[in-house]
């Protein structure tokens, strides 16, 4: 064949192939979807380099344009659909699992098939922290606030003399969490013990790393490069000889003594042997568990708490409040659920300091297993991640009276509108305007634990100490990388040990 035959050839099948590229392109439902950043190909890596950096400002550009309908952003492994407005992030909360799925959402975003294995599949914990931590909590509060207590007199320095100290505090707030939480999750002495609390830490840590490092690859290499990061498996190799020898133990006391007896631990480990018991889970699949239970009450009450703390030390002038109020409830009723459940102000502050920031800029994260068609005819093909965008969400100038201004007392006004008022606007509650823990049948299972816990820590430091920065009302920059919005990881609080303080048994 001749050069210019070759050269026929050559350009036919090009023409064929931009032919049947444009044809799935025009036929492709996510072309129709509106796109922030350049959506051509090749060009999208643009987009997704600004969404690492400036996931925001992207955000914010489509809750400008698309108000009350879907956009899109690239990411380096695909694309992210983004529902805006109250009413179409009302329909994510009613879209059904078989269409789009929370299970699948979530998996996607932290790869943890590809870390921790197929167990993670089995969500028999949620349930268990649903249903019987959440109808504990009254009887474990006495431990969640001796916990605490017992923390930050360990973490946070107290000399003789009434002095200011410097903390850099997230580290601080994340052990003390690690140990309220596994107070909950594992008990004495184990959520004292340095090596367990490491792991515990660090599973948090490991999971978004290993997760970022795995997103940047296209999906038939994520299985691989999943067996070549160990990170996240080491934690459970390092855990299972901590944590089975508890569950032996416990498996032989039932097995002497039936379903109860004297002395029966009373904490999240004991209900998932009894639950894996009547399932038949080996011990490993309960210590993934344990992890993964961890992994929901660390990184996030990490961050929330910490960016709540900032938000104090920026504004000492409402740590006055704060404390009457604590003082004149406790001194009437003592540290228990309900006491905190009426510390309105309290409620209040780590409410609005979520609201503001929480941890990340998108929440309810779903996978579209089917071609699902929306109200407005909309269709999101099967595969698409989807997601809402809670920090535009909290910051709506429709639903939120100077949406970026820090209000601490907002929500606690807002209570005082009536019964229903009163319910809508505390802490655990969900809506389309407040999304820090979901919104939904999928919303955090664990937020009723995390309100004692993280009401039980400012309410212990507000009564212990005085909190400042170094720099009087001037807040450290957040840490912004792709849709997270941590708080500053080595900032310094000042802390001055109140010697009136109320002490905590």
């Amino acid at each position: 064949m001749s050069e210019f035959g070759n050269w026929q050839v050559a350009t036919a099948i090009a023409a064929m192939w931009l032919v049947s590229y444009l044809v799935r392109r025009h036929l492709n439902p996510l072309n129709s979807i509106p796109t922030i950043g350049p959506s051509a190909p090749l060009l999208s890596y643009l987009g997704a380099i600004r969404y690492i950096r400036d996931a925001e400002g992207m955000l914010r550009e489509g809750y400008q344009k698309y108000y009350g309908s879907i956009f899109k952003v690239a990411m380096l492994d695909g694309w992210l659909v983004v529902f805006n407005g109250p009413q179409l992030i009302d329909e994510l909360r009613k879209c059904s699992d078989d269409e789009l799925s929370a299970v699948e959402g979530a998996s996607q975003v932290l790869q943890l098939r590809h870390t921790l294995g197929p167990g993670v599949d089995d969500q028999f914990h949620v349930a268990v922290v649903r249903d019987k931590l959440t109808r504990s909590l009254q009887l474990l509060c006495a431990d969640v606030v001796d916990e605490v207590s017992n923390a930050f007199q360990e973490y946070i320095p107290a000399p003789e003399k009434e002095e200011w100290v410097a903390v850099s505090m997230f580290p601080v707030v994340q052990k003390a969490i690690a140990r309220a939480s596994n107070r909950v999750i594992v008990g004495l002495p184990k959520c004292r013990d340095p090596e367990y609390l490491k792991v515990a830490v660090n599973f948090t840590h490991d999971v978004f790393i290993s997760s970022f490092l795995i997103n940047l690859c296209p999906d038939f290499l994520k299985p691989i490069i999943g067996q070549m990061i160990t990170m996240v498996s080491k934690n459970k190799r390092t855990l299972m000889p901590m944590v089975i020898p508890m569950l032996q133990q416990r498996q032989e006391m039932y097995e002497k003594h039936g379903d109860d007896w004297e002395g029966k631990p009373h904490d999240l480990l004991q209900w998932l042997l009894d639950e894996a018991q009547d399932k038949g889970t080996p011990f490993d699949n309960i210590v993934e568990k344990v992890l993964l239970v961890n992994f929901g009450a660390i990184h996030t009450s990490s961050g929330t708490f910490t960016h709540a703390l900032y938000n104090l030390a920026a504004y000492p002038e409402y740590a006055q409040p704060l404390r009457d109020e604590v003082e004149s409830i406790l001194a009437e009723e003592g540290w228990t659920k309900a006491s905190l459940g009426k510390m309105r102000k309290l409620d209040s502050f780590l409410k609005e300091s979520m609201r503001l920031a929480d941890g990340s800029l998108l929440t309810m994260f779903r996978k579209a297993l089917k071609d699902v068609t929306l109200p407005n005819g909309t269709r999101i093909p099967r595969g698409t991640l989807v997601a809402a965008a809670s920090a535009t969400a909290h910051t709506d100038g429709a639903r939120y009276a100077a949406p970026a201004a820090f209000d601490p007392f907002r929500f606690a006004r807002m209570r005082e509108g009536g019964r229903d008022a009163a319910v809508k606007h505390q802490l655990v509650n969900t809506s389309v305007d407040f999304l820090t823990f979901g919104h939904g049948k999928h919303a955090c299972p664990g937020r009723f634990f995390a309100a004692v816990e993280l009401k039980t820590m400012l309410a212990y430091l507000v009564l212990n100490y005085d909190i400042k920065f170094a720099e009087e009302g001037k807040r450290p920059a957040n840490l912004r990388f792709g849709p997270a919005d941590l708080p500053h990881q080595s900032a310094e609080v000042l802390f001055r040990k109140r010697r009136s303080g109320v002490r905590v048994p």
